[in-house]
């Protein structure tokens, strides 16, 4: 029974842009159609979005909600959790967020699932999963219980190649246990997301600008170097290379060193895809130097000019496939707390404005068509990560995500506007469309800024990556 039709002249599917009805029966897309070509049944909405995109929702494929977070004092806390993410992201258009499930955190990585799900169940106004992330010195039973997890549906293993900060030891996995998890990644099917940098480079920084009293955030990216991006990058896709089946995501992408050699690995066919973020797509290490400079940082450091042109160059030949946040919701007095390049908080409430800010940088400023805006914001994600057809396309089958962006909203950013952190790094950007309606799995859950939705909306999806992806540079 036909419940939902969304009726727009510019609607954005996988066939192309154009005018359709959205027809959505229960959770599912049951049919996308010339408008007013199938009836719309006594009883259903009819909800005209002439003159608006429509859009499927956005996907987050790298957010940390309810997430450790250092002090300066060598204490730690935790942002905030998906109760308040999950809500903000739907105001913004994003219906599912990809999240991570510590392996330490249990005996067993099936334990660390259980517990990570209690986090999120019944506390989530939009769909989720989590990336399964292994850190430090890998236990000897863990890469077998790795398998166990893709199989289970949690296909994407997150990895770090440093400690980021001489205070965090432990997260670094050293290259004999990556080569134990590219194996067990390939044999099952997964995929390989990788905070890649350079530790020695990295380590060899911090000493070096701390010996010369050059303490200040300011001097971030001369710890967080393209070097080091380059140097890692490299030396984790030569390692998968040798790995035959193993397929990398290569997250938080910040310098021309790190595009470049996943373009040049993607040339001789290796399955590796690249994301960015906002921050520094649109902001640089200039920035730094600006009052309250820190609120603009993430790990890696933001970049020069030059890096973010590349960046950009990336999202328009396929080196850079996804557009995502590194999400860490907290106070102002949280972000600020830390002014040293050892101590700054990482991480920005993003996930609200990240799609309206992409479309009116991709489409308002730079003349992307908006399928290749879609690609970035939600299609590619849904497809790397083992979401696709269910996620991130507007096609009869599909989950009935949507969102649709108001063009003649054109709001300023203010955070007094937004739904999670008291800050925005995003504040006085004006805005060349804004959403006013987000449709999760068939419910109406945002509509002209009000919540209608509820925090048990949210759903853990299972995912399985496509042997397509895992098999080439597929997009």
């Amino acid at each position: 029974m036909v419940d939902l039709v969304v009726r727009g002249d510019t609607v954005v599917t996988p066939q192309g842009v154009g005018a359709f009805d959205v027809v959505i029966a229960g959770e599912r897309i049951v049919a996308v159609a010339a408008p007013g070509s199938l009836p719309v049944p006594d009883g259903a909405r009819l909800i005209d979005a002439t003159g608006k995109i429509v859009i499927p929702g956005g996907i987050d494929p790298h957010v940390h909600c309810k997430w450790h977070l250092p002090n300066p004092d060598g204490s730690a806390g935790l942002t905030d959790p998906p109760d308040v993410v999950g809500r903000a992201a739907v105001h913004g258009g994003t219906t599912t967020m990809i999240d991570f499930t510590r392996a330490n955190q249990g005996a067993t990585v099936r334990e660390a699932i259980e517990k990570r799900e209690a986090d999120w169940k019944g506390h989530c106004a939009c769909d989720y999963a989590q990336h399964i992330m292994v850190e430090g010195a890998l236990p000897v039973d863990l890469p077998a219980q790795v398998g166990e997890a893709i199989q289970a549906g949690f296909p994407t293993v997150k990895i770090f190649t440093t400690d980021i900060t001489p205070s965090r030891k432990g997260r670094m996995v050293d290259f004999g246990d990556i080569w134990e998890v590219f194996q067990v990644i390939a044999a099952n099917g997964g995929l390989g997301v990788i905070h890649s940098e350079d530790n020695d480079i990295v380590m060899h920084m911090y000493g070096k600008l701390i010996r010369e009293g050059r303490t200040g955030f300011e001097n971030m990216a001369e710890v967080h170097n393209t070097l080091s991006e380059d140097i890692s990058f490299r030396r984790v896709i030569r390692l998968a290379e040798k790995v035959k089946g193993t397929a990398l995501y290569m997250m938080h992408t910040s310098a021309a060193s790190g595009v470049s050699a996943i373009r040049e690995a993607r040339a001789r066919g290796v399955p590796i895809y690249g994301e960015s973020l906002h921050q520094y797509m649109l902001y640089t290490q200039e920035d730094y130097k600006t009052p309250r400079g820190q609120i603009y940082h993430t790990y890696p450091s933001l970049k020069s000019a030059e890096d973010q042109a590349a960046l950009w160059s990336g999202t328009l030949d396929g080196a850079i496939n996804c557009v995502a946040t590194d999400e860490i919701c907290c106070t102002l007095a949280k972000k600020l707390q830390g002014s040293r390049i050892d101590d700054t908080t990482g991480g920005n409430a993003g996930v609200e404005p990240r799609v309206a800010l992409m479309y009116t940088e991709m489409v308002g400023n730079r003349g992307y068509t908006l399928s290749r805006f879609v690609d970035l914001v939600s299609s590619n994600a849904a497809k790397i990560m083992g979401l696709y057809p269910r996620k991130g396309a507007i096609a009869a089958g599909s989950d009935a995500d949507l969102c649709v962006l108001d063009p003649d909203d054109r709001r300023v950013i203010r955070a007094e506007d937004l739904h999670e952190a008291d800050y925005t790094p995003w504040e006085g950007r004006k805005m060349a469309a804004w959403p006013c309606l987000t449709v999760l799995r068939g419910k109406v859950v945002v509509e002209n800024g009000v919540w209608r939705g509820s925090l048990t909306d949210g759903k853990w999806q299972h995912r399985k990556v496509a042997a397509e992806i895992l098999a080439g540079p597929m997009l």
